[in-house]
């Protein structure tokens, strides 16, 4: 960067900096592991010894013991990790519960296709010796997330550490199933579920991933029996109408008046199916004509309980076609699909095919393309569980999301609830808490298995084989954790939670489960707040995935730009709701705003060798830039602690990189510079105060953000107490108000700027001296320009120095205006006239633009009728200070003119 740049910050012209006793650059690693262990070691995260203090609580959201985290995790642990440092540093009881959930399906087919690998199954092994081998793989994964949770600086009370199949949170959802049960909103019957072939067994919506397939439309054609006409059906699954029992038509379509009620012949099987009526089908869509297949189709299983018609299943659990097909039984479904159009083509009645790109659902876990399938199942009973939660939120007793908007989210979800699949036919889970009596086939829902038979007495009892959606375990989360369904000390204490950080992919899969389990069994919100944030994608907008390989690694990151880099980028790139995208470049100007933290703070402790926290004294005689940084200090703590309330953490990284890299580093620190080196002791003291003051503030306030660089840097600083994790949050303080010195430093600080300007734009080096003369524009300016002309020769690097309120306008000079003054350089031998008026003209031109936008905008009746008065007086301040400048701009390229 050129010396001459006006964009250089002060510090950077200033040849070398003395050698500390803090390293020459900061070692993420090694801080990293130092402080986490010191951290654990003095169990600051633990929660309960402010009996006296507030609760504030954060449940994590429990990650899946099936592999690594990812950058999503990252953001989102991130997110809560601030609040709860915050808060703790605020005096708050802050708990942040770890955990981690047992992922039903995901973590059984990630070990059974280990399993697989070694030429064993599932079945080989049996049940109780394949959960061995599962919780063995939850054990290894679970120490790996551990890890991953110290690698990124996690404030979480390992203490509290909950696991989804933990003895206390199984007796949790045993309590939740027989509740339920007992009050008629679980039941068991047969309904059309998502259906997972490959991995048999059901899943839930959020398992379903909905992926666009080029496929076709087959029109078939159904006779009628007694050969009066046809109707033409269409389909995307021609294999499902071998279960077909029924064609649906509109009630008032007339085309079809006179074959309601007669029988059609379904081709290929021979069997004879009614045509109904049923308001469901659209009559303006294709033909107005639907082949019902109840067994196979969510719809059409309802439209065939209103006409009850059979259930025809001609499929079995693994997609294969069973003794319901006819000749195609044995065969796989999309083989059948093949088989079944050829000889539907041979018969005459494939009217058409047409190519046909639609929606298909596949299994998140598997890949396999979803089967909609009639099968026995557990279901909640969703709409008297949905009705309270959806009052309550109307009511304005409800949770606070974070953006708003994704109160709309929950809402339609929760009114347009369907009763909700709770059975899952697999081995790994909390199984199901029911016993079929093999004697009389009573059922029994209980706690624990009971002893006999309550209807016959007898001792043949038989557990459901099926386990619980994962969701109906991590729906109790926020109170299973903390004890319930017992009275626990934690439970009374901090519950509810203050807050609930998560992405807005499952609000309704999650969420909307949490709300109303919670207002189920605990009459009460399970928070207070949900913040939602949005899904991090990579540099082009994609999101990431294993397919298109542009996932990224959270632990490369953290290997080479350390993990307050990555912390910072994260939480700061971004605003609540919206989608990141994740960019290296970011991660290195992070790292590079860490790297100037450390710099700074090293030449601080240079000058504060020997100085304790005890020494501190902000009562002196404090000067200019003393006044302003602490001003500026009271300002960005005030913003950054309401940001921080209002989950704002773009906008809080914003103002802290402002005071930190300009306010603090590139100028407060240069002006400390003239007491620092100086021979006046008390001026001295009284810096040495403010920095030590400063930088400390400084680093409690970017520790939420940045935890191991703050405590590295902290630990050197004069402090008291045993970690920064545990320091008070800064306080805004009255005495610091110091509006004079702002306007004082603003005055300087632009002067400087635009002798630098003026440097730069005739290539004299910051090296060179110069000969500056100052123009007042009043005795308030002359009075601040005077009492602070030490900070302007040294910034300014003056041969000569005059601050004059009647200074004659000398020839052949550099100009420029700031707000209260004009600057001469008289450089002669250096500048070029001509090349000075074609500067000043296009200054000119600049402000005369800047007059008229604000004449414009004073001058429209509509704003200066909704703008309040304020804001007014500030557009005409603004209009005034351009005007001036513009006259003085006109003013003396005149006189270059009359001179040249």
């Amino acid at each position: 960067m050129s010396e001459t740049n006006p964009n250089t910050p002060l510090a950077e012209t200033n040849e070398g900096r003395p050698t500390t006793s803090m390293p020459t650059t900061y070692d993420p690693k090694e801080a990293e592991k130092k402080w986490y262990d010191y951290w654990l070691q003095g169990n600051y995260f633990q929660a309960g010894n402010r009996p006296e203090a507030e609760p504030y609580t954060i449940v994590i959201p429990p990650p899946n013991v099936t592999g690594m985290l990812h950058l999503g995790h990252a953001l989102d642990n991130t997110l809560q990790d601030i609040l709860i440092r915050t808060k703790r540093m605020q005096g708050y009881d802050a708990l942040w519960l770890p955990g981690s959930d047992h992922a039903g399906i995901a973590t059984q087919t990630r070990v059974e296709q280990k399993l697989r690998e070694q030429g064993v199954t599932r079945y080989d092994l049996g049940r109780e010796a394949f959960l061995e081998q599962v919780w063995e793989w939850k054990e290894l994964y679970a120490n790996r997330i551990r890890e991953q949770w110290a690698k990124l600086g996690l404030s979480l009370d390992y203490s509290r550490e909950r696991f989804t199949l933990d003895e206390g949170l199984s007796a949790a959802v045993r309590e939740v199933f027989v509740k339920l049960y007992e009050k008629g909103l679980i039941y068991r019957g047969k309904y059309i579920i998502n259906w997972d072939p490959a991995a048999r067994t059901a899943l839930s919506d959020i398992e379903v991933e909905y992926k666009e397939v080029q496929g076709n439309l087959y029109h078939l054609v159904y006779p009628l029996k007694d050969g009066s006409g046809s109707i033409t059906v269409a389909t995307t699954r021609p294999e499902t109408m071998l279960g077909d029992t029924a064609v649906a038509v509109h009630p008032k379509d007339e085309r079809y008046q006179d074959m309601i009620g007669k029988m059609l012949v379904l081709p290929i099987t021979g069997r004879e199916i009614p045509v109904i009526a049923d308001e469901y089908v659209e009559k303006e869509f294709g033909t107005g004509a639907v082949k019902i297949t109840p067994a196979h189709d969510p719809n059409d299983f309802e439209v065939g309980r209103r006409h009850d018609l059979p259930q025809i299943l001609v499929m079995d659990e693994s997609g294969t076609m069973n003794e319901n097909a006819g000749k195609y039984q044995g065969l796989d479904r999309f083989e059948c699909r093949k088989q079944l159009v050829a000889d539907l083509k041979e018969a005459g009645v494939l009217a058409k095919i047409e190519e046909h790109v639609h929606q298909v659902g596949h299994s998140e876990r598997s890949g396999a393309v979803v089967e909609p399938y009639l099968s026995t199942q557990w279901f909640v009973k969703m709409q008297p569980l949905a009705e309270r939660a959806v009052a309550d939120q109307k009511a304005g007793n409800g949770v606070h999301f974070v953006p708003e908007r994704f109160e709309r989210t929950y809402l339609h979800w929760m009114e347009n609830v369907r009763d909700w699949c709770i059975s899952r036919q697999l081995w790994w889970g909390h199984r199901i808490p029911a016993w079929y009596c093999e004697s009389c086939g009573e059922v029994h829902v209980h706690h624990e298995a009971p002893e006999a038979c309550d209807k016959c007495g007898s001792a043949s009892l038989r557990q459901d084989e099926d386990v619980l959606d994962t969701w109906f375990s991590s729906a109790l989360w926020p109170f299973s954790t903390l004890g319930w369904p017992e009275e626990t000390a934690d439970l009374k204490r901090y519950y509810p939670t203050s807050v609930l950080v998560t992405g807005y992919d499952i609000i309704p899969f999650w969420v909307s489960r949490m709300i109303f389990t919670g207002l189920e069994f605990t009459d009460q919100m399970p928070f207070r707040d949900t913040l939602i944030h949005g899904l991090i994608r990579d540099a082009e907008g994609r999101k990431m995935s294993k397919s298109l390989g542009n996932g990224v690694d959270p632990l490369e990151v953290i290997e080479k730009y350390g993990a307050d880099a990555m912390r910072y980028m994260l939480s700061t790139s971004s605003t609540p709701g919206q989608d990141l995208r994740f960019r290296w470049e970011r991660v290195e100007q992070a790292r590079n705003f860490a790297n100037k933290i450390w710099n700074a703070s090293r030449f601080a402790l240079m000058n504060l060798e020997g100085f304790q926290a005890s020494d501190i004294d902000l009562s002196g005689n404090l000067g200019t830039a003393d006044k302003w940084i602490l001003h500026r200090l009271n300002e960005t703590v005030r913003d950054v602690t309401r940001l921080i309330d209002q989950y704002e953490f773009g906008e809080t990284g914003r103002v802290l990189y402002n005071f930190i890299w300009d306010d603090l580093c590139d100028w407060y620190i240069e002006f400390s510079k003239l007491s620092l080196y100086g021979d006046d002791e008390a001026a001295k003291k009284s810096t040495r105060s403010v920095l030590a003051y400063v930088l400390d503030r400084t680093q409690r306030l970017l520790h939420p953000f940045m935890p191991f660089l703050t405590e590295e840097i902290w630990q050197h600083l004069p402090h008291e107490g045993e970690t920064i994790t545990l320091a008070s949050w800064p306080q805004a303080e009255a005495r610091f108000e110091a509006p004079e010195a702002v306007r004082e430093m603003e005055l300087l600080m632009e002067t400087i700027r635009s002798v630098r300007n003026i440097r730069a734009e005739v290539n004299v080096p910051m090296s060179k001296k110069i000969e500056l003369l100052i123009r007042p524009a009043d005795a308030e300016a002359d009075a601040i320009l005077k009492r602070n002309e030490d900070y302007v020769r040294r910034f300014c690097n003056t041969s000569t120095l005059v601050i004059e309120t009647g200074l004659p306008t000398p020839e052949k000079a550099m100009t420029a205006l700031v707000t209260g003054a004009e600057l001469f350089l008289p450089l002669a031998g250096l500048i070029d006239i001509a090349q000075e008026i074609a500067r000043l003209e296009k200054e000119l031109k600049t402000l005369h633009g800047e007059v008229e936008r604000i004449e414009k905008k004073l001058a429209n009746e509509g704003f200066v009728a909704k703008a309040p008065a304020k804001v007014i007086d500030e557009e005409k301040a603004k209009l005034a200070d351009y005007a001036d400048k513009r006259d003085k701009v006109i003013a003396r390229i005149q006189e270059l003119k009359d001179n040249g």
